[in-house]
């Protein structure tokens, strides 16, 4: 059970002398990233971002799903038939068709005659089919929200699906394109820059400190973000971005654990082991026990291409 931790008048200094200043890498920047996937990235994220602006469907998602699908375009399906989000005809379906082995040896799949018409269609099919109707109340940035929606509605039978959406959007940081200006030409605003860090500096946010297996942190209100909560409590954006394994712009969401020094090597008893749960990742799991994601890795014997799948067991220490 999490306890309340006072630091009234001298709060900086008691949290500071807790912290150990490290060098370290972040959990993302140990995922190998392929050359193909920043390809398609590049060559895609105008039409997502599009997308977004037009059917209020992340970009992050749109991306994601079109990597995971068409195996960041170099699948048979998508080369023969500029399918790049694995859309089958269904009774619905009037346009050219093409057959593939996927659940059934002969299962019928959309043709489209350029990948722009695919993306169209995908973010389509999306906003008319009833069954994704409620991810649409989600905020534009919640792509785990997203993530774990899709999986719930259908969209794939692989139990991963969800967790490799995930990791596919907080390896290769396309959150990113989520934003109000994603896609906007940023060297107009370098004027701004400056004046811009310190607006962001200065906005306040109340927060508790808690101390839990020996470890500071706040956890995450609405709106919050990493340079706001170090602006709080006189910390450096970077260390934070340090102590929990994330990029500099990580997004966060409500009831997320932000560190204030470096997690343990395993968990504390009596957490032995976690089962997965959709929607989760590993660095997720790492931040919910306080430990290392390398080490949530080390301990069980997987590489940084693992997605932990729904209903896996994990070893904590």
């Amino acid at each position: 059970m999490k306890k309340a931790y006072s630091p009234k008048a001298s709060h900086r200094f008691i949290i500071f002398s807790l912290l150990i200043l490290f060098t370290s890498v972040t959990a993302f920047s140990q995922a190998k990233r392929y050359k193909v996937y920043d390809e398609y990235i590049d060559q895609y994220k105008g039409i997502a971002i599009d997308h977004m602006k037009k059917y209020k469907i992340p970009a992050s998602i749109t991306l994601a799903q079109g990597l995971l699908e068409s195996g960041a375009g170099k699948s048979a399906l998508t080369k023969n038939s500029n399918n790049h989000f694995g859309i089958k005809c269904h009774n619905d379906w009037k346009g050219a068709k093409v057959y593939h082995a996927d659940d059934n040896p002969n299962d019928c799949f959309r043709k489209y005659k350029r990948a722009e018409d695919s993306y169209e269609d995908h973010s389509r099919f999306l906003a008319e089919k009833p069954r994704y109707k409620a991810l649409f109340s989600l905020s534009i940035t919640d792509y785990r929200g997203w993530a774990k929606g899709l999986q719930k509605a259908g969209y794939a039978t692989d139990k991963a699906y969800a967790n490799k959406l995930i990791k596919l959007i907080e390896d290769y940081e396309l959150y990113r394109h989520d934003k109000k200006n994603s896609g906007k030409d940023k060297s107009k605003d370098n004027k701004d820059k400056g004046k811009k860090e310190e607006q962001i500096v200065v906005v306040k946010y109340k927060h508790t400190p808690y101390k839990t297996h020996n470890l500071v942190y706040v956890v995450a209100q609405d709106g919050d973000t990493y340079e706001a909560i170090a602006a709080e409590f006189s910390f450096k954006a970077k260390d934070l971005y340090k102590y929990n394994e994330v990029p500099q712009g990580f997004p966060l969401k409500r009831g997320d654990l932000v560190y204030f020094e470096k997690k343990k090597s395993k968990a504390d008893k009596p957490h032995y082991e976690h089962i997965v749960q959709v929607g989760e990742s590993m660095h997720s799991i790492s931040q919910l026990y306080g430990i290392k994601v390398k080490n949530l890795y080390k301990m069980n014997k997987k590489d940084f291409e693992y997605v932990p799948e729904e209903g896996d067991v994990l070893k904590l220490r």
